[in-house]
């Protein structure tokens, strides 16, 4: 039987500490258990996340196994080879491929019932492995897709308009990667015209402008990875973000990597686009309206992970 304010994350570096961090800090669950390859690293970060308790919401965190994920609501997945300075996500694909077979394996060993939430890169190609390996159904295998990439495009875009970036609503869609696209024919400041609020608020919105965000939000990671080595915290709060729609069941629309079975005339693989979330994963995809520019763009994008799969699968 599945305990909803269970958890485990499996893979303990920067990316999952990070998201046991932003979970204890949120209140989430009752209970976390973290797993890595490293025994002593897990051990270590539960040590060290414990120390604040006092501080916060009480939580039951300890390093344990896959024995331990068997009632775990929502297992997190970030194991896997760091994207280095210079590599694509894809150019991670064999390594994070071998590594997450490994981990499916294990999790359907533990006859584990939970929601499986891919974070690892290529975000997008290792959801649909989870998918085929696990055999567990479509809407339990999901992937944050580009969550955080469409949180990137709503910090820029609410830094040019001058705007609380949270009345930003527009989408990042398509692979997690260099062929993602914005969609900017529905883009919009609290249901105003994005073109529009522009103009209103004395902002330039020619195509070049929406361009050069766009570009900025494809390229960021590359450029964080430059500076410092890795990305951690926006991809923290973007997971958080994703198990508190799950756990509290609250039917948001996030662009998460979803399995595509015939939407936008899509299917047999994984994309991230727009889907309510909630208690029972993903559960419902949606077919939100493209211009003929956007819906080509989108066409593409999956053209580029279904050559990936092709290689793999």
């Amino acid at each position: 039987m599945v305990n909803i304010q269970k958890t485990a994350i499996i893979g303990c570096g920067f990316v999952g500490s990070t998201i046991a961090y932003t979970l204890l800090q949120r209140g989430t669950f009752s209970e976390m258990v973290l797993i890595d390859a490293d025994t002593k690293k897990a051990e270590g970060e539960a040590m060290d996340i414990n120390h604040g308790l006092p501080f916060v919401h009480a939580m039951d965190i300890y390093a344990g196994d896959y024995d331990d994920i068997k009632d775990a609501a929502l297992v997190i997945i970030t194991a896997g080879a760091n994207q280095k300075p210079g590599e694509t996500r894809l150019d991670l694909v064999q390594k994070n491929t071998k590594i997450l077979r490994s981990i499916i394996h294990d999790i359907k060993a533990a006859k584990c019932e939970g929601i499986l939430l891919i974070v690892s890169n290529p975000v997008d190609i290792l959801t649909c492995v989870a998918l085929k390996e696990s055999g567990f159904p479509k809407e339990r295998v999901i992937g944050s897709g580009t969550v955080l990439d469409t949180a990137r495009l709503k910090y820029l875009l609410g830094e040019h308009l001058k705007v609380d970036s949270r009345s930003v609503h527009a989408f990042i869609i398509g692979e997690h990667g260099d062929s993602e696209l914005a969609v900017w024919s529905t883009a919009n400041i609290s249901g105003i015209d994005i073109g529009h609020f522009s103009e209103l608020r004395g902002s330039t919105s020619e195509e070049h402008v929406w361009e050069a965000i766009y570009q900025d939000v494809r390229d960021s990671a590359y450029e964080i990875i430059e500076r410092k080595g890795a990305t951690y915290y926006g991809i923290g709060i973007a997971v958080a973000r994703i198990a508190e729609c799950i756990i509290r069941d609250s039917h948001a629309v996030l662009p998460i990597s979803v399995f595509l079975s015939g939407q936008y005339g899509l299917q047999g693989l994984c994309l991230s686009i727009p889907t309510v979330v909630g208690q029972n994963g993903a559960e419902q995809v949606l077919e939100i309206e493209l211009d003929a520019k956007e819906r080509q763009k989108l066409i593409e994008s999956a053209e580029e992970i279904r050559k990936t799969l092709s290689q793999i699968v």
